[in-house]
């Protein structure tokens, strides 16, 4: 497993931004939601582009979705699903995650 980070460096609410694997290319994105962590590779579903739109910065206002910075396209915490824009119904591609000592880990080829 690789390990990304502290888990309490994720608060409720937020995103983090974490590097590809060494030799990768895509990066992934650390979320908090009702308690619980998910990792989603960073990668829209539509086009295949990185979703931030600014460095590190992914959600909307309130905190609620992962916004694509590219066409919009809103995307739930708790599954990845798209709920608004072109790609409705798809889903980010979510990592399998544990929380070992208090860190996020993934397996070592996420984000390959």
């Amino acid at each position: 497993m690789r390990v990304l980070g502290p888990a309490d460096a994720i608060a409720e609410g937020t995103a983090v931004a974490y590097p590809p694997p060494p030799g990768g290319l895509i990066g992934l994105i650390g979320v908090r939601h009702s308690g619980d962590i998910k990792v989603f590779v960073n990668s829209c579903p539509h086009l295949g582009v990185s979703l931030d739109w600014a460095a590190g910065r992914f959600l909307d206002e309130g905190g609620t979705h992962i916004v694509c910075a590219t066409h919009g396209a809103r995307f739930r915490l708790e599954d990845g699903v798209c709920d608004r824009g072109i790609c409705l119904g798809d889903r980010l591609e979510a990592v399998v995650t544990q929380i070992n000592d208090g860190m996020v880990c993934v397996p070592e080829d996420a984000g390959q």
